[in-house]
């Protein structure tokens, strides 16, 4: 089947039986309007999800091991190599746009690598755990079937929001072809055509008029700078001379197109001035949308993968993996100098948590891995006794 038949064929018709190139493809008006239709909204659903998928990239997948944190097969697996063909960008990118497209992603495990698959076919059970059938990777398809315990299943909301968001854009589409063909009307040219009696009656006035019409006016209106001639008995009035060109039209279009972007982007709890690159507040975008879209979609696939890979008991022995998000933010360390100190001052971080927050080696030392803490942090009890003003219990005792 050709490109041709597999767009009707999409598209509910019957594939024709001729073969078709992609040239003629390309140049039919119905596939140019198809394709003009869904670019926008594909800019705009894959803006959000890059940049979904770029976040979580940062992120670093910490794993565990009775409470201690480890680097392990399974670090490996999720922070730098999944399989022997993608990296970590790469398969979280198809992973995050499988789940926002389809609002579910199977991951399967084969020989301890970890593989997004393209599709599949899901049976579901209410008591029994889902089969999965069908299920296809690159250009290979699997002849056996795989069991909900044995693969990662996501799935993103309990309504496909991009089914939503789809009916919303074939409204819009209607309004964005519509102020674009106002846009080109009104930077268009216009004029009166007056044509004699006397010419009309010539003999040749049908080709002479074809004529006037497919060459001398396309050539006039076309160039920059032209010259119109006329043949006896014709005569063209301008109607565009006086004409004053405005934005107005353009910035319409603009709105509509923005009012994608935003409802695309609510549509995943994405902040709208981040899909449409807007610098103005980026720092409480950011914010939102760790807290509203990365953090929530962390906590997604942290628990699946906890109980797929650990499950009840490993859970109780304290083995887990936690996606730690706070790398979504650029840090600039000459920022946070005063919160780094408040922070090791507190003995909440050590020297080297804080240094792995800044994506620096550790210290060898043993210091780097202690909690200090400043003098001024004391207990009342300690206070009371410092000063030789008794325990707490006698200054109680006294009132």
């Amino acid at each position: 089947m050709n490109w041709k038949d597999w767009i009707i064929t999409k598209l509910g018709g019957n594939a024709p039986a001729v073969s078709v190139s992609m040239e003629e493809i390309m140049a039919d008006p119905e596939i140019q309007q198809i394709i003009g239709e869904t670019s926008l909204r594909e800019l705009a659903f894959w803006t959000c999800v890059n940049k979904i998928a770029n976040a979580l990239t940062k992120c670093e997948f910490k794993t565990y091991r009775r409470g201690e944190k480890v680097k392990d097969l399974s670090y490996y697996r999720w922070n730098i190599a999944p399989n022997i063909n993608q990296n970590k960008a790469s398969f979280l990118t198809k992973l995050i746009g499988q789940l926002y497209r389809h609002n579910e992603a199977l991951v399967v495990k084969i020989n301890d690598e970890m593989y997004v698959a393209d599709s599949f076919v899901k049976t579901e059970y209410a008591l029994r755990e889902y089969i999965f059938s069908d299920v296809t990777i690159d250009n290979f398809t699997f002849g056996q079937t795989f069991y909900q315990a044995d693969v990662l299943f996501f799935c993103l909301n309990f309504v496909n929001m991009k089914r939503v968001t789809d009916m919303l854009y074939d409204s819009y589409q209607k309004l964005i072809a519509y102020s674009f063909k106002a846009y080109l009307r009104s930077r268009g040219n216009r004029g009166i055509l007056n044509i004699s009696a006397k010419a009309q009656a010539d003999k040749n006035f049908k080709t002479t008029f074809a004529t006037m019409m497919g060459e001398y006016f396309k050539n006039f209106f076309q160039t920059e700078n032209g010259v119109l001639p006329l043949f006896e008995g014709y005569s063209y009035t301008d109607l565009t001379n006086n004409k004053t060109y405005t934005n107005e039209s353009t910035r319409d279009i603009k709105a509509l197109a923005d009012d994608i972007f935003d409802y695309t982007a609510r549509g995943f709890s994405f902040p709208p001035s981040l899909a449409k690159g807007d610098v103005q507040d980026t720092a409480k975008a950011v914010d939102e949308m760790l807290t509203f879209c990365i953090d929530p979609l962390a906590e997604l696939l942290g628990t699946e993968i906890n109980k797929k890979s650990y499950g009840y008991e490993g859970f109780l022995r304290g083995d887990r993996i936690i996606i730690d998000t706070t790398a979504v933010k650029h840090v600039d360390i000459f920022d946070i100098a005063t919160p780094i100190e408040k922070l090791i001052s507190s003995a909440v971080f050590t020297i080297n948590d804080i240094r792995a927050v800044l994506h620096e080696p550790p210290l060898e030392d043993e210091w780097a891995n202690q909690h200090f803490i400043t003098k001024n942090f004391s207990t009342i009890q300690d206070l009371l006794e410092q000063i030789g003003d008794g325990s707490l219990e006698e200054n109680i005792e006294r009132g």
